[in-house]
């Protein structure tokens, strides 16, 4: 029962710290996700454009 009371407290640490880790590498993999959608809907909008290149990417030419 000793070896439980000297252990527990690293156990309990060690989990909260795998909880934090695996809540942070969740938000950014759904927040890559988001971005690539995104960044996927844009480029779609700006193939559909047959004027030119999108608002947000001036061409080589304006420069």
């Amino acid at each position: 029962m000793e070896y439980v009371a000297v252990l527990l407290p690293s156990l309990v640490v060690g989990l909260i710290f795998w909880f934090a880790m695996r809540a942070i590498f969740n938000a950014d993999k759904s927040e890559r996700q988001a971005e690539a959608r995104a960044q996927a809907e844009a480029d779609a909008r700006a193939a559909q454009r047959p004027d030119g290149p999108p608002a947000d990417r001036p061409d080589a030419e304006s420069k």
